[in-house]
């Protein structure tokens, strides 16, 4: 009976550990990994969050860019850390939904390698040219790059990210033909279209309006189901392709086996935040909607999207390895 009985103490010892250690947590830096490069939406999250997250608990909340594989290298990073709720990933629906579809020898498993915290916002895509692109509306563009194939070049934050196979569904529904030109980053991706390297782009409204606004880029749609209160002189996408919606999700994940004492304390803490009216207001006149959740929607959430690109995927015919 020994080794039963010592089973049994070594799990209720487990158990205590992780009840003291949500007790007192946190008790030392936070560090919210973003893996993308600075000033993407992820970003941009992150860094408006997490001042307020310092002020109240009182414990550094440090913002690391990790960038690299359309975010597989920050997530792995996460994936493999301790699951003490002291490291996070903060990262957009192309690092925890599609890149199993993507990229099939991943070095770990969105599904079972992560614990779901909060979803945080949806900002839908903007569907944005360089101004010398002589189009201005989603026709002119179908048939100019119809009329011109492989002429324009699309540039994406990533292979196989979000705005990547925003690109390919578009695609796929118009029968356009271009290049897709893959950056480290939304910022980096925006900066060649604005500076004429690229043509074309979808990519998150937070991180890309500004360029609009400022007369950089074009702006020919937005992708959410209906006009965005901010920008409503743009039509949607679904305004000529009936249906048509894409967008860059956000959300908080954690490494599998975090205590979920700790998970319900960071999910009510993000919620908090998130409900700030400061940050509300100024992510909403940006076009960003705040959508916190429970870990177990967003969990949901992440199960059904991961579906839902695995078929686009498969269609495509796309090769991204």
């Amino acid at each position: 009976m020994r080794p039963i009985h010592a089973f049994v103490a070594a799990a209720a010892l487990s158990a205590f550990a992780a009840t003291a250690g949500a007790q007192t947590y946190p008790n030392k830096p936070i560090r919210v990994i973003v893996p993308y490069a600075a000033g993407g939406t992820s970003d941009i999250l992150a860094r408006q969050i997490g001042p307020k997250i310092t002020e109240a608990w009182g414990q550094p909340v440090i913002v690391e860019n990790k960038p690299g594989a359309n975010g597989n290298v920050g997530a792995d990073f996460v994936a493999k850390s301790a699951p003490d709720g002291y490291t996070m990933l903060l990262a957009d629906i192309g690092a925890l939904c599609i890149s199993p579809s993507v990229f099939p020898h991943l070095p770990f498993d969105p599904r079972k390698d992560f614990a779901p915290v909060v979803m945080v916002s949806y900002s839908p895509h903007v569907l944005a040219v360089h101004p010398s692109v002589p189009v201005n509306t989603v026709k002119e563009l179908i048939d100019y790059a119809k009329a011109n194939p492989g002429k324009l070049n699309f540039a994406i934050s990533g292979i196989g990210g979000a705005p990547h196979l925003a690109g390919i569904e578009f695609a796929q529904r118009t029968g356009v033909n271009w290049a897709y030109i893959p950056y480290k980053g939304g910022s980096q991706a925006v900066a060649d279209v604005v500076g004429g390297q690229a043509n074309v782009l979808f990519n998150g409204m937070l991180a890309t309006w500004p360029s609009v606004t400022g007369g950089r880029l074009k702006a020919l749609a937005i992708s959410s189901s209906k006009r965005v209160a901010s920008a409503a002189g743009t039509p949607t996408v679904a305004e000529t392709l009936p249906g048509f919606e894409t967008g860059s999700v956000q959300g908080v994940v954690a490494a599998a086996g975090t205590p979920r004492e700790i998970v319900a304390k960071l999910n009510a803490e993000f919620k908090r935040v998130l409900g700030n009216p400061e940050i509300k207001d100024k992510l909403a006149a940006q076009g960003t909607e705040v959508r916190a959740d429970t870990p177990d929607s967003f969990g949901a959430f992440i199960r059904n999207e991961t579906a839902r690109w695995a078929k686009v995927v498969k269609e495509s015919g796309a090769k991204f390895e």
